[in-house]
């Protein structure tokens, strides 16, 4: 079978403005659900491997709740279903928060086997020099765990911006959704989504190099101290 099919790049400068503020939101998106995420996959690390029974426990069915449930199940839950609720959250707010506790549910898990990793003998001369449970993990646990489960973080921030694209299925402003109504004004799917993949491609590269360049910065030269 003959392939007729030419390509007509004409209409994408005419709609550049468009995707850019569309990617633009999706590094908005993401920087937000990583803050967030990660400050709750800390807390979350912390209190499944040190909290009372209860918040253990409660830890515990979140992480397997949502990493056993499709993202966008999720999504449709909290945009969706919080409404018969009485709970009625905008479309990028509803995104925001879906990608946050899915976050902190995959970055619980990574934290944790980052505290784990540290050698039980520095918490006992920690407490040996009088510090706190606190100021033990602030100042002894925290540091080398984050160090240690670096790299597999630095994967999930990159996992976090390529899922946001799911966020289209509610209308949250960001890249694909703008694709969605470009290509639906100019019927020319083929070249704007073969642009927006080169966008993500671009992001996500662009966004492994900051990452490693962090680490050199933060961690290779602390072990290199070390």
């Amino acid at each position: 079978m003959a392939v007729d099919y030419r390509f007509d790049w004409s209409v994408l400068p005419h709609h550049a403005d468009a995707l850019l503020r569309g990617a633009l939101l999706t590094l908005q998106l993401t920087s937000t659900t990583i803050v967030l995420g990660f400050f709750l996959a800390v807390v979350c690390a912390g209190l499944r491997g040190s909290g009372p029974v209860w918040a253990r426990t409660l830890v515990g069915i979140y992480v397997e709740v949502i990493r056993n449930t499709p993202f966008l199940i999720q999504l449709l839950i909290i945009f969706i279903g919080l409404p018969s609720a009485g709970i009625r959250l905008n479309a990028n707010a509803a995104a925001t928060l879906a990608m946050t506790l899915n976050f902190g549910a995959y970055g619980c898990e990574i934290v944790r086997s980052g505290i784990e990793a540290v050698p039980y003998g520095q918490i006992e001369a920690g407490r040996a020099l009088g510090l706190g449970r606190l100021n033990i993990f602030r100042h002894i646990v925290f540091p080398q765990a984050i160090r240690a489960c670096y790299p597999a973080l630095a994967s999930q921030f990159t996992i976090v911006m390529l899922g946001s694209s799911v966020a289209s299925a509610i209308g949250a402003d960001e890249l694909s959704a703008t694709a969605n109504i470009v290509q639906s004004q100019t019927f020319r799917s083929f070249e704007i989504y073969l642009a927006v993949t080169g966008m993500y491609l671009v992001l996500a590269l662009t966004m492994r190099l900051i990452l490693r360049v962090i680490h050199k910065m933060f961690f290779e030269r602390s072990n290199a101290i070390a």
